[in-house]
């Protein structure tokens, strides 16, 4: 019984081009290292990726690291594999052709994607946490994958885009390099107001709000003289993280000059609108009480 499985654990199942053959022995301890080292590859990523969440590095450069190591690790799973087979490298010269055409004809998509989610992790043109904007729609970035990035929109749904179309299109990245951007409040103000103290008071309403950066200075612009009002812009920069901080920030702006102006007795304008009625007799007019 014994020397039976001797036999069969030394029995040649393929021999290969160079005249070498390939034991069941060898067949099966090449699988086994295989997956001990794919569950080894696992285990320390495993450990490195939280090493890195606990110290100072970047999450987008954590992620990179994390995927070279275990890509890495199982480059070298795969090469000791095929060195106990015996396998050179020469023999996979047939299936990467196969490869490549099969490449060329059914998945270059997929490999479009993947090279793309590379480039992306490697120029970072895109970063965790960002906020972007694709198309028509907003959202923070939490996942550069193989295939494509995870977004989460500001409607609270994930959207998952093809990585080669981030590279390929457009894509407005908030915070790319800063957080600053530049946004306007508009007020009007019925005619007769006092111009310039009316832009003295949106000045003061602007200047003293915390959300409103000091450095470029804020501006009041006297806009236009509008069909209705006298039209002022407030432009100022501000740290943003997205249009949600934008709106909140210009709400309270708002809020402010709207107190400002009941105290300083501004009017601000609202539409209005003169009819003249082209008529060669009187028009009759009845006056009607509502309360009957």
């Amino acid at each position: 019984m014994w020397d039976r499985l001797i036999d069969i654990w030394n029995y040649p199942l393929f021999t290969l081009s160079g005249g070498g053959t390939v034991a069941v022995s060898q067949f099966v301890l090449a699988i086994t290292l295989t997956l001990v080292g794919i569950a080894l590859s696992r285990i320390i990523q495993h450990v490195v990726r939280r090493r890195l969440a606990k110290s100072s590095v970047q999450p987008d450069v954590a992620q990179v690291i994390d995927r070279a190591l275990f890509y890495g690790l199982l480059v070298v799973v795969v090469m000791t594999g095929l060195n106990l087979l015996h396998v050179p490298m020469a023999a996979f010269a047939f299936v990467s052709g196969a490869v490549a055409i099969g490449v060329g004809f059914g998945a270059q998509n997929i490999i479009n994607n993947f090279i793309s989610g590379w480039i992306l992790m490697s120029e970072r043109p895109i970063r965790l946490g960002d906020f972007i904007e694709v198309g028509e729609w907003q959202g923070i970035v939490e996942l550069v994958g193989n295939r494509s990035t995870r977004i989460r929109r500001t409607d609270g749904v994930h959207m998952l885009v093809p990585n080669s179309q981030l590279l390929e299109q457009t894509v407005v990245n908030w915070t790319l390099i800063d957080k600053q951007t530049r946004t306007t409040v508009r007020v009007g103000v019925a005619y007769g107001s006092p111009v310039r103290k009316v832009a003295e008071l949106i000045q003061n309403v602007v200047d003293t709000n915390p959300g409103v950066r000091d450095d470029p200075a804020p501006r009041v612009i006297f806009e236009d003289f509008g069909d209705n009002a006298l039209i002022f812009d407030g432009y100022f920069w501000c740290d943003a993280s997205g249009e949600r901080d934008l709106r909140q920030i210009r709400s309270d702006i708002r809020f402010q000059i709207a107190d400002v102006f009941e105290e300083n007795g501004i009017v601000i304008a609202f539409p209005q609108r003169d009819v003249h009625l082209d008529a060669e007799m009187p028009v009759p007019v009845r006056m009607v009480d509502s309360d009957r």
